[in-house]
């Protein structure tokens, strides 16, 4: 007889946007690399810990290129793979573009996992690259210990059209369009403790495209974008701050978090990576009022494929508020705003 596969997630040490590297170890590891020679048509590289590369074609054509692909988070082959492709493309919205085309990558444990289940994984990802309109054309797969899956994904937008995490004002609002709290949902389904409307939030959540970014290219007053994912709201938005030069607060109240999320918070179920995350870069956050550990754990939390976090003038928060609920993220709040000041993040609690 033969013995049943594995669990997903069993093969793997973490999962998710959680496999990240802490943002201090890269920080270091990048420190160290060789810098690249300076290309006249290269818009984005390195420099702000940006979505994705951006390479300008001509006038009116401007290419951007990302690689995102992580272990699995959950135990079903199918979502893993849409999961896993929702989060590669985001990082093309993110700089107010239009993915093109993708290539997978792929690496799995061939003596643990069937044919059947690795092809659900890809089956998986091409169906989110389907529904963003675009065709899988290519990739390359190993032969590895933990099952890996993502994409390279291509898109274009115009120079002039093109969003960066380097360019918010003061006077803006900030906008995120997802709810928190996908890295406690997934510690939770590892430690088999999450009910099922709370899985259910977790797959909705992380496998909604966030194709709001290309139509955020076309509204002036939007002046800086990026997603939130494996450095939590607080990561990110610290690079939005240090990128843009620029003081941001976040108002600790003001995110929506997923369904079960606050309970299993206030539990103590957390990840690792919301850990290593505080630990990387506490020194560089600021408070104003009192915060319990669970809502920074929240604020710190790894977002798999999180929402967009948008620096837009304060006259036309409204309209961007609209649009993503017409496009339905329905979670989108306004969680913060952006001042002149030395660049840094303050958690302002009422």
């Amino acid at each position: 007889m033969t013995a049943p596969e594995p669990a997903l997630t069993s093969l793997a040490h973490g999962g998710g946007c959680g496999c990240k590297i802490a943002p201090d170890k890269l920080q270091a590891i990048l420190a160290g690399t060789p810098q690249a020679a300076a290309f006249a048509s290269l818009m984005v590289g390195t420099e702000t810990s940006d979505d994705a590369a951006v390479w300008r074609l001509n006038d009116e054509q401007a290419l951007v290129a990302t690689t995102d692909f992580f272990m699995p988070m959950v135990d079903d082959p199918f979502e893993f793979g849409r999961i896993a492709g929702t989060n590669a493309l985001s990082d093309v919205y993110a700089m107010g573009a239009t993915p093109i085309f993708a290539l997978a990558i792929v690496g799995m444990p061939i003596g643990q996992l069937s044919v059947q289940t690795i092809g659900k994984i890809l089956e998986g990802g091409a169906s989110v690259c389907a529904a963003a309109g675009i065709p899988i054309a290519g990739g390359h797969s190993i032969d590895s210990v933990e099952p890996i899956y993502g994409l390279v994904a291509l898109g274009l937008v115009h120079p002039d059209k093109l969003l960066t995490n380097r360019a918010a004002r003061p006077g803006d609002v900030l906008i995120l369009t997802k709810a928190l709290g996908v890295g406690v949902l997934s510690a939770a389904f590892k430690q088999g403790r999450l009910q099922p409307a709370g899985y259910e939030a977790l797959i909705a959540s992380t496998t909604q495209l966030n194709t709001l970014g290309a139509r955020l290219s076309s509204i002036p007053g939007v002046h800086a974008v990026t997603d939130v994912t494996g450095f939590g709201l607080l990561g990110h938005a610290l690079e939005m701050a240090r990128g843009s030069g620029v003081a941001i607060q976040i108002d600790s109240l003001s995110p929506d978090f997923l369904p079960s999320s606050q309970g299993l918070a206030e539990a103590g179920v957390r990840t690792g990576a919301s850990t290593r995350n505080w630990a990387a870069y506490g020194e560089a956050v600021a408070f104003e009022g009192e915060l319990p550990t669970w809502r920074r754990d929240l604020l710190t939390d790894p977002q798999t494929s999180g929402g967009l976090l948008i620096s837009v003038a304060a006259d036309q928060a409204e309209q961007v508020l609209t649009l993503a609920r017409d496009l339905g993220f329905s979670a989108v709040r306004q969680v913060g705003r952006v001042k002149a000041g030395s660049a840094g993040v303050t958690v302002m609690s009422r």
